[in-house]
């Protein structure tokens, strides 16, 4: 598409070559000069939105913080190595204050998969913890972890009162049994662990197979492969603060 400055100049640059085959010099130079001054305006306004368009700050991705936020992570052993160290350095990337919350006191070992993995030093013992001093629960996953925890019922009790504060949750790969255990999945969009789906949905929960559902500050993911998406959306949802759909669930 011709810019209105080329036609400007294609406009004059025709009436010149009308006067005669073989116009003077002169009248091609003023014809030109004419063309300029009436493109100039336009040329400018052109440059001037090239420039607004290329100079204009990038959308800031990591805008979202979670400074001040204090992040409970509930964890047994054999819980899922990655679930609980990568969601854990995003989150403290993001500003939070993340304590390890367990059962027992000391450290707890992770897994990767069904072999030992590393120890993860445990900064509160269950029986000292409440809820009520957190802003957020991360429940990883593992094979033996969610076992452990849900058949401890502190456990179970500490994560249905973060529901029942509506604030947010996260659970991983097999975490969301748990969630089972304590009631809150009924009627909940979730996802988790290919072998729990079934689990969810005879529980109540609307399960679907993605990386990463969210449903009004619950967020779940399936399995490691899954962590970038989960650890974006667990900052979004733990900065959004409570949501009325965590208290509905724990009703």
């Amino acid at each position: 598409m011709r810019s209105k400055a080329s036609t400007v100049f294609s406009m004059v640059s025709s009436g010149v070559r009308a006067t005669g085959n073989n116009p003077p010099r002169k009248v091609l130079v003023q014809g030109r000069a004419a063309a300029d001054r009436a493109a100039r305006p336009y040329a400018k306004a052109e440059f001037s939105a090239f420039r607004t368009q290329k100079e204009r700050p990038k959308e800031n991705v990591m805008a979202t913080r979670l400074d001040g936020r204090k992040i409970a992570i509930l964890a047994a052993d054999g819980f899922e190595q990655v679930e609980l160290t990568e969601p854990m350095k995003a989150l403290k990337a993001a500003g939070a204050t993340v304590t390890v919350v367990s059962p027992k006191s000391g450290s707890i070992r992770g897994f990767n998969h069904d072999k030992p993995g590393d120890d993860v030093p445990v900064d509160q013992e269950l029986a000292s913890a409440n809820a009520g001093s957190f802003d957020a629960l991360l429940i990883p996953g593992g094979l033996f972890n969610p076992d452990e925890l849900r058949r401890d019922r502190k456990a179970v009790a500490f994560a249905k009162a973060f529901f029942d504060a509506g604030k947010p949750v996260a659970a991983i790969c097999h975490g969301p049994q748990v969630l089972i255990t304590a009631g809150v999945v009924k009627g909940r969009r979730m996802t988790g662990f290919e072998a729990i789906q079934i689990d969810l949905r005879n529980a109540g929960a609307i399960v679907s197979d993605e990386a990463v559902v969210t449903d009004q500050g619950l967020v779940t993911s399936r399995k490691p492969d899954d962590i970038p998406a989960f650890n974006a959306k667990i900052i979004e949802e733990f900065a959004e603060g409570r949501h009325d759909g965590q208290r509905r669930s724990a009703a």
